[in-house]
């Protein structure tokens, strides 16, 4: 069993205007280069990766050890619904923890650790000072993934205004676009800037990776011929040119004041 863990340190911000035709997101070089650096990459292995996403669907149970939980279950819940819809892939809630393959656990700061320990199955596993969230995933042996795990300490990401963004990015990167790059912009995986929410490149990222011609294990040199070809239909069809209108259909964002 191969496992991957990862952690973020997001900052707070909201949401980017909407895009116009010259963004330099929306050009198919940026596109692919983006691919590359969040899908078939790792912040702590400087070797290229190979591509990991889910071939199962994806059934996700909630663990609350804080109060509030209706209010953190709708949040969730309507970005989990939010995945569904952009990768085209079956992403629900679980009906048990024993049915479960992802768990999403809302934690208190002192309790986090532990937490996080218990979670993973790594009892030495802590987070480093500086992560306001952490995720982690378990991938079998053709990298597709079988299984993850978000913890979020509540008290720790509210103080900081973070919560929204931890559910957003953590769960994200949990759907197999685990690395964070300064190259990348506008969106959640780059820390440096101040996306809260999926941003238009993010749901192209994500329709990217769960594109049926996309496998789990497939490396650089074989991703790059297809989806040069994805991408240039999408250019053609205007799928990249509403990518950002695309994205902002989700509750969030009307809560968000979007």
């Amino acid at each position: 069993m191969i496992k991957y863990i990862a952690w973020l340190f997001v900052w707070w911000g909201c949401c980017p205007p909407l895009a116009s035709s010259a963004e330099p997101w929306q050009e198919i070089a940026y596109l692919q280069q983006a691919f590359e650096e969040v899908a078939l990459r790792s912040e702590y292995v400087s070797a290229p990766q190979t591509v990991r996403k889910w071939r199962k669907p994806v059934k996700v149970w909630l663990v609350h050890h804080v109060d509030q939980a209706e209010e953190h279950a709708t949040l969730a819940r309507y970005h989990l619904e939010h995945l569904a819809k952009l990768t085209g892939h079956p992403v629900t809630m679980a009906t048990s923890a024993a049915e479960a393959n992802m768990t999403i656990v809302f934690s208190y700061l002192q309790l986090w650790r532990n937490d996080i320990a218990l979670v993973s199955g790594n009892l030495k596993l802590k987070p480093p000072p500086d992560a306001a969230c952490m995720f982690g995933l378990d991938l079998d042996e053709s990298k597709a993934i079988r299984r993850a795990w978000v913890v979020i300490p509540v008290d720790h990401a509210q103080e900081h205004r973070l919560l929204l963004s931890c559910i957003v990015e953590e769960t994200t990167q949990a759907m197999g676009l685990p690395n964070d790059s300064d190259k990348v912009y506008p969106s959640i995986f780059n820390d440096k800037t101040p996306e809260t929410l999926l941003t238009g490149l993010d749901a192209l990222l994500l329709k990217m990776l769960y594109s049926p011609k996309i496998k789990s294990g497939m490396r650089v040199g074989q991703v790059r011929p297809i989806l040069a070809d994805i991408l240039q239909q999408w250019q053609a069809d205007g799928e990249i040119d509403n990518a950002e209108k695309m994205v902002r259909q989700s509750p969030l964002y009307e809560m968000m004041g979007f």
